[in-house]
């Protein structure tokens, strides 16, 4: 489970990151990052529609993107928003792909 400090929650924030912010893609994820004037990075993640209609599969995408996360967000320390994106082919690909991408996001 992500830290309160650590989730980016209000659409402001996210409409900032998404203005303002640089991408970064993979294969099946979108990062978009934008430096912030706080002492913790924030993160927040957006699993639409498009990849699944069923609510269950999202969350689980989600849960994933969660884990892999805050494996690398312990050994982290840039002070920036960050968006990830999950592209529709994401539901087809392992934990350890899904990490693997966020781990090299996180290393750039």
């Amino acid at each position: 489970m992500l830290a309160k400090l650590n989730r980016l929650t209000q659409k402001k924030d996210f409409d900032a990151v998404f203005k303002k912010g640089k991408s970064l893609k993979s294969s099946f994820l979108i990062f978009k990052e934008l430096k912030n004037n706080l002492k913790e990075p924030r993160i927040g993640f957006v699993v639409s529609k498009k990849v699944s209609n069923k609510a269950t599969v999202r969350n689980k995408i989600k849960r994933r993107l969660r884990a892999a996360v805050l494996t690398e967000l312990k050994k982290n320390k840039k002070f920036i928003d960050i968006v990830i994106i999950a592209l529709p082919s994401i539901k087809n690909k392992k934990f350890s792909e899904i990490k693997k991408s966020v781990s090299e996001f996180f290393r750039n």
